[in-house]
């Protein structure tokens, strides 16, 4: 299990996320919270701005009406990357407003863009404080994208909290794949895991209780759903219901392997933490063959099977290593981290 982060809580509990608060339950405070307490909802993610532009949505009357009925309220902000200083402004806006935490949605837009990604990190939190809560919501697949800043948003100084969108049947999956597959990569990033389901598309009800079930095996304290506005009744029943937890103790981290030829941020944050134990390896996010000696030499030092691999049995003794992080501000993206093709939510 990842450790434990100081300030995840706002993300326990059962939220959902509104887009358009005056498509939810008529915009109506008393019939949101009426509609949050019958389903067991505690909080809510409000969307707060759009890059640069702020959602008049999202205010202080608002957070106020909501927490009256009982509510915790978040914002969300979708980001881009263009203007990231200016995203980071609102992000904070948002915080100011009275928003107990904030999620940072950045999907595709910010592929390649370290140099933004750290950038709207450290003015956000230049604003915000290290301890006010921050979650990311991203793609839930870290291996298909692997030119997005992950190692950014979810290192050092950056979010606290992981909101992957475990949107498994936009994805084409199993429930069971689309978690199994989410928790292997997004591990590895030792930030707590608070999975965001899925409610569009209209799942069925046994696929909705079949997360929640997973996900809580999984350690999650916490999961939300996508969400309020596109909801069928039995998607909120199924939100609300009462599931059997499931037998067994939860399963360990299950690493990915990685060899020589691989690329992406993954491998990144592996270099970054193979540069924290004292190897002479640089932020490519190519794994070459300087890669594959450092693991090697890694692996002897410490005790481990050298095979010149990241794989399962070395992954948890390199990520004791606090990383050393690249300054992207003064260095362009990793050449090695050309955007993988799209697939979709993933």
């Amino acid at each position: 299990m990842p450790p434990s982060v100081a300030g995840t809580g706002a993300f326990d509990g059962t939220g959902m996320w509104i887009w358009y608060v005056s498509r939810s339950s008529g915009g109506d405070p008393a019939a949101i919270g009426a509609q949050a307490r019958a389903h067991g909802v505690r909080t809510l993610f409000v969307k707060s701005s759009d890059g640069t532009t702020r959602w008049a949505q999202f205010s202080t009357a608002l957070v106020a009406a909501l927490e009256s009925q009982g509510l915790q309220v978040c914002a969300w902000q979708f980001v881009y990357g263009v203007h990231p200083a200016g995203e980071a402004a609102l992000g904070a806006r948002a915080a100011s407003s009275g928003a107990k935490c904030l999620v940072i949605d950045a999907e595709s837009a910010y592929e390649g863009r370290y140099r933004q990604a750290q950038t709207y990190v450290e003015a956000l939190r230049s604003e915000v404080g290290a301890a006010y809560p921050i979650g990311l919501s991203g793609f839930p697949y870290v291996d298909f994208h692997r030119s997005f800043p992950y190692s950014v948003f979810l290192g050092p100084g950056g979010a606290q909290a992981n909101l992957p969108q475990v949107y498994w049947k936009a994805i084409g999956t199993s429930v069971d794949s689309a978690v199994s597959h989410t928790y292997t990569w997004n591990e590895l990033y030792q930030r707590p895991i608070f999975p965001l389901g899925q409610l569009y598309q209209d799942p069925s009800p046994s696929d909705v209780k079949r997360f929640r079930q997973l996900v809580s095996l999984h350690g999650a304290t916490g999961v939300s759903w996508w969400s309020w506005q596109s909801a069928a009744r039995r998607g909120w029943d199924a939100v609300g219901a009462m599931v059997e937890p499931l037998a067994g103790p939860p399963p360990a981290p299950a690493y990915p392997t990685l060899a020589k030829g691989a690329r992406g941020d993954v491998v990144l944050w592996g270099q970054e933490h193979l540069a924290a134990a004292g190897q002479p390896v640089g932020p490519s996010g190519l794994f070459d063959a300087a890669t594959q000696l450092a693991v090697s030499s890694f692996q002897a030092s410490e005790g481990l099977p050298v095979t010149g691999k990241l794989d399962p049995a070395t992954w948890p003794t390199l990520l004791d290593r606090s990383p050393v992080v690249p300054d992207w501000t003064e260095r362009a993206r990793p050449s090695a981290l050309r955007a993988a093709p799209r697939h979709g939510s993933r």
